[in-house]
């Protein structure tokens, strides 16, 4: 029995969980988990990783019970994330595979509320810390296990889908499944290591060592999309590091300028692909790519105002095995965001995904461009990284990759949300008045 003044064990664990390391720890397991799911069923199966991801969730309620009164509930969704995914579970209704469709829908909403909680618990700056310190971890272990099966061992990990193809530059799969996934979560790795550099959140060498770890794994993973995302990454770093030191009266102008230098910079993209596939020794992806978008493009126009039914991850079930037949190999997904949206929620769905991109794009970048600190160019460049690779992968509809567009969407409608400005509009009339 406690005595007076003795704060009981129900009291303790409740300042536990809703302490700031508790929150912290969460985040870590969160964004570990997310970007782990390959991973994760490899090793313990489709029960297992959802059997860890429900009790995450349990973790993420118990710290928003306890900080309930600390965490600011007004405007937490963007209207886009709220459109999107309302969208893909009312699809369930007209779905062809409605039992399919209405887990897959559910396993959407979890790693969205995944996003949320870190995006509500955690400040920028400690999303980036967090963020750099999962994801060198799953990169050093993805180099770690290449080196083992393509040097050490000399025979692939099958279970992990591991090739071993190191001793030869690659291409490499590390732990994520993929050659294209790992090159993506390098890519953002290497923003995030960017900016905990330019934010001294670790020391110069460990700054170092973490983008000569994402460097190397975009190199050996031989994505050509990781390196078309990079490419434009880095414009868009250059193009904020001009804006920032921009007066700011003049800023919309330099604004203007990039946004028509940007649309032309898409249209030649677009006039010379060819030649850039070429140089980028990716013609054997683009010919895959086009022969499921032909294939896919047979099916749009069956259903599409409403599409198919979300899915997600593609099933062995119609439709998509009459695509992976006339493909001619196995997809998982359309390997284009975009085309993946409109196919399985129609041209609703897509717009509400495009537009999801979209809105979390200009905001973040206009909080780029007019906020001191460096850290606010972290979500800008993950949100132009996430817009370029969902031309040509899936990711941002997938577990990690859109838990991340979440979490980047959610910050930048919390730091520029319309709601606020219109208050403050009617708070200063009201003051005139």
């Amino acid at each position: 029995m406690s005595s007076p003044g003795t704060p009981s064990r129900a009291d303790a664990i409740r300042e536990f969980v809703g302490s700031a390391k508790f929150a912290q720890a969460v985040s870590l397991l969160v964004i570990g988990l997310a970007f782990s799911t390959h991973a994760l069923r490899a090793l313990i199966g489709w029960p297992g990783l959802l059997a860890a991801l429900a009790g995450l969730l349990v973790l993420c309620a118990a710290s928003l019970v306890a900080r309930w009164r600390a965490v600011e509930w007004y405007g937490i969704l963007p209207l886009t994330i709220l459109v999107f995914v309302g969208w893909c579970a009312a699809s369930v209704l007209w779905s062809t595979t409605p039992g399919a469709s209405l887990v897959r829908v559910i396993y959407l909403v979890a790693f969205a509320v995944l996003g949320i909680y870190v995006a509500l618990m955690r400040d920028t700056i400690q999303i980036v810390r967090a963020f750099g310190d999962v994801l060198r971890l799953l990169l050093g272990v993805s180099l770690a296990l290449e080196l083992l099966a393509g040097i050490l061992i000399d025979s692939p990990i099958p279970f992990l889908g591991i090739q071993g193809d190191l001793a030869t530059l690659g291409p490499i799969q590390g732990i994520f499944g993929s050659r294209n996934m790992l090159g993506f979560v390098a890519l953002i790795g290497f923003i995030t290591f960017v900016v905990e550099w330019r934010t001294h959140i670790v020391s110069r060498g460990r700054a170092i060592a973490s983008l000569a770890l994402a460097l190397g794994a975009i190199v050996l993973s031989g994505s050509p999309t990781a390196w078309i995302a990079l490419g434009a990454a880095l414009i868009a770093l250059a193009a904020l590091y001009g804006l920032r030191r921009a007066p700011a009266a003049s800023r919309w102008r330099w604004q203007l300028a990039l946004l028509v230098t940007g649309a032309a910079a898409l249209v030649t993209g677009w006039l010379l692909r060819i030649r850039i596939i070429e140089l980028l020794d990716a013609r054997a992806e683009f010919d895959v790519r086009l022969d499921l978008w032909r294939e896919i493009s047979r099916y749009l126009s069956l259903n599409p105002l409403q599409g198919w039914g979300w899915v997600g991850k593609w099933p062995d079930a119609p439709p998509y095995t009459w695509l992976e037949a006339g493909a001619g190999r196995p997809h998982e997904s359309a390997l284009n965001a975009y085309l993946d949206a409109y196919f399985q929620v129609g041209v609703i769905g897509a717009f509400a995904f495009a537009a999801l991109i979209g809105v979390a794009l200009v905001r973040a970048w206009l909080l780029a461009s007019s906020r001191r600190s460096v850290v606010y160019v972290w979500p800008a460049l993950v949100l132009v990284a996430i817009a370029v690779t969902s031309f040509a992968e899936s990711f941002a509809l997938l577990e990690g990759g859109w838990m991340l567009l979440v979490v980047c969407a959610v910050k930048a409608a919390r730091d520029m949300s319309w709601r606020d400005a219109l208050a403050a509009g009617r708070a200063a009339g009201d003051a005139r008045g």
